[in-house]
């Protein structure tokens, strides 16, 4: 059911929409009235379910394929999205890869995709909408983080510098913004029982519970409703922060 609270005139671009933490994103933003553009990578069909699953609660959605590494593809999806919807109120830069290897393994072709997706993606992402955020005086940025990207780990330079740099990048981007009342803030999801965990196998997971004091993974379902709150008028004055999602592992 559609919680028509003022935001029904909003619309939202949320990357790497069709699985995981980027679709409960999308069905607790649609959940608020706001209209969302799902971008994926390769998994269409679940972008096509997922966009017949907002527009059933009564909300404007369009699917749009893209990687967000590719300057070019980011410029095209942004054509696209423009074609049906005025502006993007609303930016989720969640699309991200992993590539594990530790540092005496990692080589550039593990190195690089790593960063230009999840750092560059989200640099590339938001100077595409910002402008007219700023023009409208009114805008949010959210970008997906990661703990790692404040505590690293063993096996994930890339993917932790990647995460430390959208940190950066945020506290930065939400000084330049604030006169305008666009805000900037990043979520940092702490181990969130996902494909990407889901891959890393049993064994994996079962050492990670008994790292996080609430004993348990967490859920995109943890992540989303914080991203919707940052988005909402509520959370107007919130601006350049990090918080953690993480049952308590960052304690």
């Amino acid at each position: 059911m559609k919680d028509n609270s003022n935001m029904n005139d909003k619309y939202a671009l949320v990357t790497g929409a069709a699985k995981g933490i980027g679709k409960s994103c999308v069905l607790h933003l649609a959940k608020m009235g706001i209209n969302v553009a799902i971008n994926y990578r390769s998994s269409e069909k679940e972008a096509s379910l997922l966009l017949k699953e907002i527009e059933s609660i009564g909300v404007k959605g369009l699917i749009v394929k893209a990687d967000v590494s590719d300057l070019n593809d980011v410029k095209n999806m942004t054509k696209t999205i423009l074609q049906d919807f005025p502006r993007i109120d609303i930016l989720v830069n969640n699309a991200g890869i992993i590539d594990d290897k530790l540092i005496v393994r990692m080589k550039d072709e593990n190195w690089k995709p790593v960063i230009d997706t999840n750092l560059n993606g989200t640099f590339y992402c938001t100077r595409e909408f910002v402008r007219e955020m700023m023009s409208n005086r009114w805008g949010r940025i959210i970008n997906i983080g990661s703990i790692v990207g404040s505590r690293g780990n063993q096996g994930q330079t890339n993917y932790s510098t990647s995460k430390a740099g959208i940190i950066g990048f945020t506290k930065s981007l939400a000084k330049e913004l604030a006169p305008r009342h666009v805000t900037a803030n990043v979520i940092e999801p702490g181990y969130i029982d996902t494909d990407t965990v889901a891959v890393l196998g049993d064994k994996f997971k079962e050492n990670i519970r008994k790292k996080i004091p609430m004993g348990e993974l967490g859920t995109p379902d943890d992540i989303a409703p914080i991203v919707a709150f940052i988005a909402s008028d509520q959370a107007r004055y919130i601006t350049g922060q990090v918080i953690s999602v993480d049952g308590g592992l960052a304690v």
